[in-house]
């Protein structure tokens, strides 16, 4: 009288709304494994920032760390030893 088992046919809603939750499962493990290996990418992730290391040298040299002439030579090393831009 109620169909198969008793459940009526409302049965195969249970099957479409199992499925999306294991599809939303898998999202969120793969996201969760790419997200600690380091490899996702996106503007959330922080950008190195090219002139880190002459701010740090110039702290440095405020804070009394390194005098003039060790600032002036570090700074042409670094100055020489950057990468090109792409």
């Amino acid at each position: 009288m109620y169909g198969y088992g008793g459940y009526g046919s409302g049965h195969w809603v249970w099957l479409i709304v199992m499925a999306v939750f294991m599809v939303i499962f898998l999202v969120l493990v793969v996201w969760g494994i790419a997200a600690l290996s380091g490899r996702a990418r996106g503007p959330w992730r922080p950008q190195p920032d090219p002139q880190a290391p002459e701010q740090i040298l110039a702290r440095r040299l405020a804070m009394g760390e390194i005098d003039e002439e060790e600032y002036q030579r570090r700074l042409a090393a670094l100055r020489r030893e950057t990468p090109p831009s792409a």
